[in-house]
């Protein structure tokens, strides 16, 4: 029989092994505990602009259209054909300034992000990059709304990982894709070709009688990045389920206080072929590049005037393009090169467009849109404006009933 100064030697021994072990378990928790648990203090809510998307006070709504930034990595990406007399040490850094430039200068009510965000072969980190070409949007609290060029994939993230991550940013207004609108697929999105296809309606005046109406309509598309047709190598095109989608919304946008569709604009990178055509027109601004684009005529422009209200489109792609041109009563424009990280041309100024919509004036109240207008503005010394012009116009703004 096992005597109690045994029993009590082994209950010690007992002892100190468990304290040895919680000893060992402290201290290898204390050199992960870090990697374990959350930070909750690192934890980011994104925060949300003021929705809905609605006209001012006086009857205005302007859209800052910003076109191929071709963002880098900041201070260390270079800037493409500008002349050293003229910049010293430039960078994406001149990007950001012209961005803050022109929102100081226009106080835009949303800025439209026309692809080409991201240089995607110049920076190790899509995401960092994204957030400091944005950057200056979310500084100054406006909404903006992006959609994908042909370049901003080729780095860290994929098309879809890109849109997911644009539309979580602060204050975007960004979509991945249109959700099933017909209420019996659980709110899925809906199968479409691409990422970043989707609405913005913004809605009348505060205090109007179309306050709480729609009374603009702005579509964004994907148009691809490079596809193969045929064998031979070409750009992306908006496609047939794109274009489907398209004509599904408008036929579901009637407003009953405003006579058909509200006017309507879209927004993508890729100039379509038709454009091409435009060398033979009347056209406002320069025309010094041919006009890159898919092999492929998927009928957007058809597509557009078959809709009946759609009054422009806003295009990127050709850096030194910056001109409107009317196709079949449609407005085909390009931004213009923004970014310094892509290519221009020297002596020829890095610039932005701007579009502004106007309210009409009723007896006591703001109506439909009467005017749509745009300028370009360029990053000189005075931030000049040029070709300002009229795009739609219309008497008609009287409400029904």
């Amino acid at each position: 029989m096992m005597s109690s100064a045994t029993a009590i030697g082994n209950w010690k021994h007992t002892v100190l092994y468990l304290a040895l072990i919680l000893s060992l378990l402290y201290f290898i928790e204390s050199l992960i505990s870090h990697k374990l648990h959350i930070n909750h203090n690192n934890i980011h809510l994104k925060r949300s602009p003021n929705l809905p998307l609605r006209f001012r006070d006086d009857g205005t709504f302007k859209i800052l259209q910003v076109a191929d930034m071709h963002f880098g990595m900041g201070s260390i990406t270079r800037c493409r054909d500008v002349l050293d007399s003229d910049f010293e040490n430039c960078s994406d850094l001149n990007t950001t300034r012209f961005l803050r430039r022109m929102i100081e200068a226009e106080r835009p009510d949303l800025i439209a992000f026309t692809g080409d965000n991201i240089f995607g072969s110049s920076t190790t980190d899509a995401a960092e990059s994204l957030l400091q070409a944005i950057g200056p949007a979310i500084e100054y609290g406006i909404p903006w709304a992006a959609i994908l060029g042909n370049h901003d994939q080729e780095s860290t993230l994929n098309r879809g990982e890109l849109m997911t991550f644009l539309s979580l940013m602060d204050f975007s207004v960004s979509q991945i894709n249109p959700p099933v609108e017909d209420g019996t697929k659980g709110g899925t999105v809906r199968s479409i070709n691409g990422f970043g296809n989707y609405q913005l309606r913004v809605h009348g005046a505060p205090g109007s009688v179309l306050s709480n109406s729609t009374v603009f309509d702005l579509f964004f598309l994907d148009s691809g990045d490079r596809e193969i047709v045929q064998g031979r190598r070409t750009y992306g095109w908006i496609k047939e389920s794109q274009l489907r989608w398209l004509q599904d919304t408008s036929k579901h946008d009637h407003n009953q206080r405003i006579p058909g569709n509200p006017p309507a604009l879209a927004f993508f990178h890729i100039p379509i072929p038709e454009v091409r055509d435009l060398w033979y027109t009347p056209f406002i601004g320069q025309f010094q590049e041919g006009v890159a684009c898919s092999v492929v005529e998927s009928g957007v422009l058809q597509t557009f005037v078959s809709m009946g209200n759609v009054k422009a489109a806003f295009i990127g792609h050709d850096h030194v393009n910056d001109f409107c041109g009317k196709l079949k009563g449609v407005w085909f424009c390009y931004g213009g090169g923004f970014g310094y990280h892509a290519y221009g041309r020297p002596n020829w100024h890095r610039r932005a467009r701007v579009i502004e919509a106007k309210l009409g004036k009723g007896r006591d109240t703001w109506t439909g849109i009467e005017l749509i207008k745009t300028w370009k503005r360029l990053d000189d010394q005075d931030l000049s404006k040029i070709d300002e012009q009229v795009l739609w116009e219309t008497s008609d703004t009287i409400l029904k009933g």
